[in-house]
């Protein structure tokens, strides 16, 4: 089976429905004040609705309709819409992300920016590509050459880990923090080398658990612990840094 092909396919067309929708947003807040929107709710039926034509038996965690089939050996993590408060606003900083775990191991992950155009994917031991070309992480090793980009301020000062974010963004060359999906574009195909997130959820960056290892970067959480399905915090780099910044956040 081409679980790649049929996650390709898939959202894409989600990112068609986003682009539909994206003159006319409304929007809802959700239990944790998040946004959601129309577009999320039909992007990810849609999504789904592709997915179980070839894989009827597979499990799903989705960010809009929970899970779904957990005793399945494959489940597919979805977010329809990563970036919603970009998306709101306009600013083409948003992508749909699809990924499959095996036994729990993530083996494939797509995030296709629509308006960006980027279609970054990877399948374990394939490599990663952005638009059919295949990409890698960069080879700076020192934290001063460094681009670092980040999660919500907010979540770092609710989580206590201020003090470290503005102690390594002070060592850094470069700091922006350009949000969600993009930021882990940026990192897999070498524009930037640290991404960190304290607060997150595993459909907000599971296809990147594979595509930043595949373009010869690492991830843990802020721990430096191995991801599962149920780590909710990140560290990602191009590697060479990895120790580097997992030490800034927990000396």
């Amino acid at each position: 089976m081409d679980y790649l092909g049929i996650a390709i396919k898939a959202a894409k067309e989600a990112g068609k429905i986003l682009i539909q929708k994206y003159p006319l947003i409304d929007y809802n807040l959700k239990q944790d004040n998040s946004p959601v929107t129309e577009a999320d709710r039909i992007a990810e039926n849609k999504i789904k609705t592709i997915i179980k034509k070839y894989c009827p038996n597979h499990g799903f965690i989705c960010e809009e309709s929970g899970n779904e089939n957990n005793n399945s050996e494959y489940k597919w993590i979805i977010d329809p819409l990563d970036g919603t408060k970009n998306y709101l606003r306009k600013i083409p900083f948003f992508s749909t992300l699809i990924a499959l775990s095996k036994n729990d191991e993530i083996i494939l992950g797509v995030s296709y920016a629509p308006l960006l155009k980027e279609l970054i994917y990877a399948e374990k031991g394939k490599g990663a590509y952005l638009n059919g070309k295949k990409i890698n992480v960069s080879k700076i090793d020192l934290l001063e050459k460094s681009y670092l980009s980040f999660g919500g301020i907010n979540l770092f000062e609710k989580k206590g880990n201020l003090k470290q974010l503005l102690s390594l963004a002070g060592k850094t060359m470069g700091r922006r923090g350009f949000g969600d999906a993009y930021s882990y574009h940026l990192l897999a195909s070498g524009k930037i080398d640290i991404m960190v997130e304290p607060k997150t959820n595993i459909w907000d960056f599971a296809p990147f658990c594979i595509i930043i290892k595949e373009a010869g970067g690492k991830i843990t959480d802020i721990k430096g612990k191995s991801i599962s399905l149920k780590s909710d915090s990140v560290i990602s780099t191009n590697g060479l840094l990895q120790d580097k910044v997992v030490k800034e956040f927990n000396n």
